[in-house]
């Protein structure tokens, strides 16, 4: 191999050892003008043998488009004792934006912030000089977010969060899937139902409230508020586990005890089967226990295995990944859309009993 073909080959040494000019080399490449099968070959022949790369950039420069998104998140360096309300977490929607831009042939550049908001402006900036063609960012757990001004755009599409600005959003639809999951315990014989909500700050635990409600409230169920406690933290530990085990406790001793307990999240059922087992009270024969996420490191391992809401991160991350494509594909501005709102089933398991014979174990 001679000293040319040693080093990085350009347009030029493709043109010459296929015998034409740089600009038909161009023309085979960018398929914007007619050439003729053989010398299409002979030019696609010297590529492969020069081992020549077309330059990104330099089509960029051309066309505008650098086939870039650029997604933001905190999943790489977020802990285990971050607070994952949601129970999954949210590399789970990166890989369902990943599956999508990559069909579409887009290449997805992701940076991750530390667990420092203050770093998003940054990295908005430094995804602006790559000239991505649009953003996304996803966050944690379900909440507002304050984006920088550099952030802002007709590209940008959040993901698990939401802004005050209008800025394109999908989000989990917390009440409907609290409301699906409750109407089938009912289905299944249970008008006691027991709730040990997250943290009351979060998002999520006002619309899963009005979930609860709202599926009681369809049944004909008068909704006891003794039967629901603030019972989550932000953090899993055991401050956590006693106001779990108190919640329980007071439950219990009612004049008419549940007979099923919904958990904020698969982490606090986690934890209600661990303290019921130290009472000597069985899941389900006892009582019967439910969680929220289908989180199958908890939902599937736990005996019995857990029935629980699922938290659709996956289909959230798909649908963010289509709406960036539809802007990007739309000439002229784009009409804000109202929030895409994703639901999952329930998956009923065995750590609930069926009290009506007539109801269906589904």
């Amino acid at each position: 191999m001679d000293e040319r073909e040693e080093r990085l080959a350009t347009i030029y040494d493709v043109a010459r050892k296929a015998g034409v000019s740089p600009k038909t080399v161009s023309r085979v490449m960018n398929g914007d003008a007619p050439v003729n099968v053989r010398t299409r070959d002979a030019v696609k022949a010297a590529m492969g043998e020069l081992g020549y790369v077309p330059s990104r950039a330099a089509r960029a420069m051309r066309s505008n488009k650098t086939g870039l998104v650029g997604l933001i998140t905190g999943a790489i360096s977020t802990s285990p004792s971050s607070p994952e309300s949601s129970g999954l977490p949210d590399l789970i929607i990166v890989q369902g934006i990943q599956r999508v831009l990559a069909e579409a042939g887009l290449t997805l550049l992701i940076s991750d912030t530390g667990g420092d908001p203050a770093k998003i402006g940054e990295l908005t900036r430094t995804f602006a000089q790559h000239r991505v063609e649009g953003l996304i960012y996803v966050a944690d757990y379900h909440r507002e977010v304050v984006l920088p001004d550099s952030a802002r755009g007709e590209t940008m599409i959040l993901v698990n969060c939401f802004d005050k600005t209008g800025t394109p959003c999908v989000l989990p639809d917390d009440r409907l899937g609290q409301r699906a999951l409750v109407a089938r315990l009912i289905e299944a014989g249970h008008r006691r139902i027991g709730f040990l909500t997250l943290p009351e700050d979060l998002v999520a635990c006002g619309l899963r409230n009005a979930g609860y409600r709202d599926a009681l409230e369809e049944a004909g169920i008068a909704y006891d508020p003794a039967l629901v406690v603030a019972a989550g933290l932000h953090h899993s530990g055991p401050r956590e586990n006693v106001l779990i085990g108190e919640a329980i406790d007071r439950m219990m001793q009612l004049e008419e005890p549940p007979t099923v307990l919904c958990c904020g999240n698969d982490r606090m059922a986690l934890q209600v089967y661990g303290i019921l087992r130290s009472r000597g009270i069985a899941v389900p024969d006892d009582i019967s226990v439910a969680g929220f996420d289908d989180y199958k490191l908890i939902s599937e391992t736990l005996y019995p295995p857990l029935t629980t809401a699922v938290l659709p991160y996956q289909a959230m991350g798909e649908t963010a990944a289509r709406m960036l494509l539809q802007r990007l594909r739309t000439e002229g501005p784009v009409e804000p859309d109202s929030p895409p709102l994703i639901s999952g089933p329930v998956v009923w398991r065995q750590s609930v009993t069926v009290r009506d014979e007539r109801a269906s174990a589904g």
